[in-house]
């Protein structure tokens, strides 16, 4: 049995690989310099470069859990349980490049960039800090930001009409 790559499967994988590829530069960029805690302000009030790790989920969750291992290794797990569904599902749907596969794509590097922290760091550097008037959004990474973005593109492309229903 001979196994055929679908065609559009490699430049999926490298722009997933470009976005971990970004998520790596910049994290290591903040890290060597911004210092723990500081920011630079971009546009004032509204957006700055800061440096903090995030030891737990989304939104800090679980980051002040009384077993901290427990959490790094279950959301490892769960990541990369995450990762080898969505690149079974760009496997099987990559010979085409659509908004669902453009979607994962991003879902499958944000999941990588952030997994790879979390391997050999044991936290996330989140960098991208959002003030929108009196709100502070939780700082969050490229690696986030592609998560949030796959996952946006597959809801939009959910709610599309499909070109075979009826009307």
């Amino acid at each position: 049995m001979k196994l055929t790559i679908p065609r559009r499967l490699p430049w999926l994988l490298g722009f997933s690989a470009l976005i971990v590829l970004a998520d790596r530069v910049t994290k290591t960029w903040v890290a060597a310099h911004v210092r723990m805690g500081a920011v630079i302000p971009v546009i004032p009030r509204v957006l700055g470069i800061s440096h903090w790790t995030n030891d737990g989920a989304a939104f800090s969750l679980f980051a002040d859990s009384a077993s901290p291992q427990l959490v790094r290794r279950v959301l490892i797990g769960f990541t990369l349980l995450a990762a080898l569904a969505v690149l079974f599902a760009l496997v099987r749907l990559g010979d085409r490049i659509t908004l669902t596969t453009i979607a994962l794509s991003l879902i499958l590097a944000g999941a990588l960039g952030n997994v790879h922290d979390r391997i050999l760091y044991g936290s996330v550097v989140d960098f991208i800090q959002v003030h929108i008037f009196s709100y502070h959004w939780p700082d969050f990474n490229i690696a986030d930001s592609s998560v949030v973005t796959g996952a946006c593109l597959l809801l939009l492309d959910s709610l599309r009409p499909k070109k075979n229903q009826a009307r």
